[in-house]
């Protein structure tokens, strides 16, 4: 069995590419495979927006990462320089430039391009969207 590090490029909504990503994850879990980390990259750190409320009708991509990753112990990373660009705070990086609030989801750690290294470094495959 393999080991997969994901990268999503792409944001929860108005883009496919982390529904299609949690698609990918799933099945890879499914059919035995393990994941190392999920990387959030781009506009994907989105997906760590804790105020995000998709509709009651919609799907909540990031409740779906969130259990998926809980369920099957992997880490959820986002990029930091990208996450603060796009203005997904952590309470450390609140702290840090004197914000009065953070708003990135507790599930997810904010880590920079190394450890997506380290993640490619200790996985067999990288598949990204």
């Amino acid at each position: 069995m393999n080991k997969f590090i994901i990268q999503v490029n792409g944001a929860n909504y108005g883009s496919n590419a982390s529904f299609h990503a949690l698609q990918f994850t799933q099945a890879a879990i499914s059919q035995g495979h393990s994941i190392v980390n999920v990387f959030f990259y781009q506009d994907g750190v989105s997906n760590a927006n804790a105020l995000a409320c998709p509709a009651s009708d919609e799907v909540d991509v990031q409740q779906l990462w969130t259990e998926l990753a809980k369920q099957h112990n992997f880490p959820l990373t986002n990029c930091v320089s990208a996450a603060l660009r796009r203005g997904v705070v952590s309470t450390q990086d609140a702290k840090e430039n004197g914000l009065s609030q953070s708003n990135c989801h507790e599930q997810f750690i904010q880590g920079g391009l190394g450890e997506l290294v380290t993640g490619i470094e200790q996985a067999d495959r990288l598949v990204s969207f």
